[in-house]
């Protein structure tokens, strides 16, 4: 386990990255893996819940006194939101608390924004998009900056076999499915596909990974229902949730990972995938066409089809070769293009600009050259 963050002095904050949600989610854990990173260079803190001891944070007392006492170097603060209910909380502290601020949000999102969205888009002095696909939803300016992975944490393993051995997996092989058990995510098709595929490749269990919550407990229910009536309940697996910190052994077991969401904002768990040397499935939606390069890392597929990931999860599993030369590729691929520092730095160089006493700013003044196609 990492260790505790020390405390922050009121005066040292640079930068706070709210987090307004109890349980594990996409936003949350980005929070979680960037803010210690970026506080190795500039003065940032989280606020909020469900945040581990190891990421620098401030008490609701504390970010109310921000307001009142400025930084050391005499400048406005950045409130860095990631969900609508924190760029709303920025508003108030702002325009009615009178809080020094500049005001930042990143959006994933891959949908025409509500009212009430688009009038507290304009209300920031910054956005940033984590993909082209959510930049062109956004009718405010934004720089496109994708999230990257922590290339130390998430790696290709010494051995699979023996993080198979010690996760208590008896299969040759492993293909899995990470992430929230519900209809969006097309758990639905990984399942129903597995069972079609499972008895033709002996060597082989499926992993599926995550947690349903309460309203996706039928669901959940169904599926284990139907890989039950299959013969498969010692095949298909559903090990349940796993702390973040376990994330990467999960990874290290897999020979094929597949995403076979039916909507999607970003999705890291392709990428980490990656970073371990797993060759992945994905689904056409997100900003997976844009970080996948097909044919290389892995294959792309339209979701909602079982006949296409059957196809393309057959052609993998049933080859050690095309595995072996996608595994060697999607490691390359990520560490060319998806390291979490270089996401780390551009959000510190956005956070700086913010932060000079020029009013309202974009982060598209910056001038940071667009991301070319990750695909290249």
């Amino acid at each position: 386990m990492k260790p505790a963050h020390p405390a922050v002095s009121i005066k040292d904050v640079e930068v706070v990255a709210p987090n307004f949600k109890r349980r594990l989610s996409g936003v949350t854990a980005t929070i979680v893996r960037l803010v210690p990173i970026q506080a190795r260079d500039i003065g940032i803190v989280s606020f909020g819940w469900g945040l581990p001891d190891f990421v620098p944070k401030i008490s609701l007392f504390e970010l109310m006194r921000l307001g009142y006492r400025p930084t050391a170097k005499g400048r406005p603060r950045v409130f860095h939101a990631r969900r609508n209910t924190e760029m709303l909380f920025g508003i108030i502290l702002k325009y009615v608390f009178r809080h020094k601020l500049r005001l930042l949000f990143t959006s994933a999102s891959q949908r025409d924004h509500t009212r009430y969205t688009k009038f507290l888009l304009r209300r920031m002095d910054g956005v940033v998009a984590t993909s082209r696909a959510t930049k062109e939803y956004l009718e405010v300016p934004a720089d496109i900056i994708y999230h990257g992975i922590d290339l130390e944490a998430f790696q290709p393993p010494t051995s699979r076999a023996k993080i198979r051995e010690r996760l208590g997996i008896s299969s040759k092989h492993c293909i899995g499915c990470f992430g929230r058990i519900r209809h969006q995510k097309g758990t639905d098709v990984f399942v129903d596909a597995m069972i079609e595929l499972l008895p033709r490749h002996p060597d082989w269990c499926a992993l599926v990974l995550g947690r349903a919550t309460m309203p996706h407990f039928g669901f959940r229910r169904s599926l284990q229902d139907r890989v039950n009536a299959a013969g498969l309940g010692d095949r298909i697996l559903f090990p349940g949730e796993i702390p973040s910190h376990e994330m990467s052994h999960w990874y290290q077991a897999l020979s094929i990972y597949v995403a076979p969401q039916r909507w999607e904002g970003f999705g890291l768990t392709p990428l980490e995938a990656m970073a371990c040397g797993v060759p992945v499935v994905a689904t056409k939606v997100g900003a997976f066409p844009e970080i996948i390069p097909e044919g290389k890392t892995g294959n792309l597929i339209e979701p909602g089809s079982v006949a296409e990931l059957i196809s393309a999860a057959d052609a993998l599993m049933g080859s050690d070769t095309i595995r072996n030369k996608l595994a060697a590729a999607c490691r390359q691929h990520v560490v060319d293009n998806f390291d979490i520092r270089e996401e780390a730095t551009k959000l510190i160089d956005i956070y700086r600009s913010l932060a000079d006493e020029d009013g309202r700013f974009f982060a598209r003044s910056l001038n940071l050259a667009e991301p070319g196609d990750a695909n290249g």
